[in-house]
């Protein structure tokens, strides 16, 4: 008998270590950054190029595009690695040089700009700081150095010698420095030599040039809540009030007929954003794209021509709107979408002749695969994916919800669903956004989501008023009520899931990071019997706090914002805080933290654990001193994660 007990304890043991061994090893495969991401072909089609990893550092592979063997590898020495790049012409490539801190595990950018041809040959600083260094052995000076953190704005694929960059001048230093006026520069692509262009007439610009480079529009804001559309003429900056559009949040996307004439995103009354089509010399405008629900998505060009050919839209599952039918490029999105179901298609490179494209395949169960698509013999050839080490098979499906709240407005949402288990009575992660203004969910793979999925529950996201992507009357809904509305939204969201009876109302966890942290506290705090357990991941906790620590704060655009979106109510700020109502707290909770974190400074988790150790309130903590507004490091995520299922795992009894 004694045997028999200690064989059977010794089976469950064993049997708990392998279970145990078994989810280790399916952490560490969700933890693992994309292998292969930002695929792109040659303007001539000769080469491929892909951004991966080597030791934790990005580099840039080059590929001859008929064998695929590789012919070149751009890596930089030291701390330094490859970041975004662009062809520039048949031969050349001008990329970000970005650079790995010890002390921050995040990729700081001081806007250099190197270019260098496929085959590794005519190295050149492009552009940045310093441009003015001597070459070793010569006293030739590689270029002038210019104080700006430089964006690439345009290839411009028709011309083989210069580029358009977008600068972010430093001036004199400061935190205002992202609120200086961004210039545009005409650069030789050889030689590094440059001539200004333009300077915005507003901070935060998106400009809109020609294929010659010339730059007629312009968009910007002030608070990060308004846009405003400029346009030139008689080489000043006029601003598009003058035309009285009643358009807001303008942005230009491409050119009509003539550069007098714009294609722009605006909203109209607070109603979603759509594509209209603006004539400057007349103050006219024609819709030409709109949804009833949500604003474009994305909008596709064609790369050569820069005209429009279709708008995107995720009201639910994407799909698209084909504004020309007769670009080759609509044809082409329509056979992919045949050839791959179940999958959304995106055109994410192509050569100059249009004969040869890179496709993006994905979808909720997919991180994405890469192909080469051949126009001329429609044939699509496999090339890699960003993680193959997932098997879509075994992912969760992604659901579309919609329901009505308490107070009677439409709120959409996704309901991830584990794999293999009937959809009733699951345990629930809901796992709210970031932002919360400006950010929404979509469609589409979610690493997090899949994993606690892939531990048989189901996850919930909400779309609540004050997100993004549902037009500015819905994103104002959610101002000054932060700690209120928003949160009846993710709450109704989560007894609608019930009523539905997809999940078990004893098995509920609240998870979410930056204003997703913040709404795991606050909601447990409104409604603390309906949440188990809480995880706040890099969040704000003390409201007051925003207006006195952070990067947001720093800013002029910052400020305002925060006026507007928070109020100055100290009362009614002080009842949305979370450090200040944990006497109202039932969940067991679970705090994580950057210790380099600018946005939700670490002394928002500071001011949530005072007031935890005031009542003696327990709850658990991670805290990674070198990483930011989250995590960067594959070790470090896989250290969360393990943290985090175990945590789940305990409180929803998965």
């Amino acid at each position: 008998m004694k045997l028999i007990k200690w064989f059977s304890f010794t089976c469950l043991l064993l049997n708990s270590l392998i279970g145990q061994a078994q989810t280790n090893d399916l952490i560490a495969k969700f933890s693992r950054s994309t292998e292969y991401s930002n695929v792109k072909i040659s303007p001539n089609g000769e080469y491929l190029s892909v951004l991966t990893s080597k030791e934790g550092k990005k580099m840039l592979m080059i590929l001859d595009a008929i064998s695929k063997k590789p012919i070149n590898v751009i890596h930089f020495p030291g701390n330094a690695q490859v970041g975004n790049y662009e062809w520039v012409n048949h031969e050349r490539i001008v990329l970000q040089k970005e650079y790995l801190k010890g002390w921050k595990d995040h990729p700081q950018y001081y806007g250099e700009l190197m270019a260098v041809n496929a085959d590794g040959s005519q190295a050149k600083y492009l552009f940045g700081y310093k441009g003015g260094e001597m070459q070793t052995g010569s006293r030739l000076k590689k270029n002038t150095p210019i104080r700006a953190t430089a964006y690439i704005l345009d290839p411009l694929p028709k011309d083989e010698r210069f580029m358009l960059v977008q600068a972010l001048p430093w001036g004199s230093g400061g935190s205002n420095t992202a609120e200086n006026r961004q210039r545009v520069y005409k650069v030789d692509v050889y030689k590094g030599t440059r001539k200004k262009i333009t300077t915005s007439p507003i901070p935060y610009a998106r400009f809109l040039n020609d294929d010659e480079g010339k730059v007629h529009f312009v968009s910007g804001t002030r608070d990060y809540i308004s846009y405003t559309l400029f346009y030139r003429q008689d080489s000043k900056w006029v601003d598009t009030d003058k035309l009285n559009l009643n358009l807001s949040q303008m942005s230009p996307i491409a050119f009509g007929e003539n550069s007098d004439s714009v294609y722009v995103v605006g909203s109209e009354n607070g109603k979603p954003k759509g594509v209209y089509l603006v004539n400057i010399k007349t103050g006219t405008k024609k819709l030409i794209s709109q949804d009833e629900i949500v604003d474009p998505s994305n909008i596709w060009l064609n790369k050569i021509s820069k005209k429009l050919y279709a708008v995107e839209y995720e009201n639910g599952y994407p799909t698209y709107e084909f504004v020309d039918k007769k670009d080759t490029h609509a044809k082409y999105v329509k056979q992919l979408l045949a050839s791959l179901p179940g999958h959304q298609i995106h055109l994410v490179s192509e050569t100059n002749d249009g004969s040869q494209f890179i496709i993006k395949a994905f979808n909720d169960r997919n991180p994405g695969d890469y192909y080469l698509f051949n126009s001329k013999t429609v044939r699509l050839e496999y090339l890699v994916s960003q993680k193959k080490w997932l098997d879509p098979e075994l992912m969760a499906e992604v659901k579309p919800i919609t329901f009505t709240s308490r107070d009677g407005k439409q709120i959409h949402g996704y309901l991830t669903l584990p794999n293999g288990k009937e959809a009733k009575d699951l345990p629930l992660v809901v796992n709210p956004h970031g932002g919360p203004h400006g950010p929404r969910d979509w469609w589409g793979f979610d690493t997090q989501n899949q994993l606690i999925a892939s531990q048989g529950a189901a996850v919930l996201q909400v779309n609540f008023r004050g997100s993004g992507g549902y037009g500015s009357s819905f994103e104002y809904a959610g101002h000054q009520k932060w700690g209120t509305e928003i949160q009846y939204d993710i709450i109704d969201a989560t007894r609608y899931v019930i009523e539905q009876g997809y999940v078990d109302k004893e098995r509920i966890c609240i998870v979410g990071g930056s204003f997703g942290g913040y709404s795991a506290l606050q909601s447990s705090i409104i409604e603390p019997d309906l949440f188990k357990c809480a995880i706040g991941f890099a969040g704000v906790y003390d409201l007051e706090l925003m207006f006195e620590e952070g990067d947001v704060q720093g800013r002029k655009a910052g400020r305002k914002y925060l006026t507007e979106v928070l109020g100055t109510d100290e009362a009614a700020l002080a009842k949305m805080s979370p450090s200040h109502n944990v006497d109202k707290l039932k969940a067991k909770l679970l705090l994580v933290h950057g210790g380099e974190d600018e946005r939700a400074p670490i002394e928002q988790l500071e001011s949530l654990e005072d007031a935890l150790k005031e009542i003696n309130y327990p709850y658990e903590k991670l805290i990674m001193d070198d990483e930011g507004h989250g995590f960067y490091n594959d070790e470090h995520q896989e250290k969360y994660y393990k943290l985090m299922m175990a945590f789940l795992e305990t409180n929803l009894k998965l």
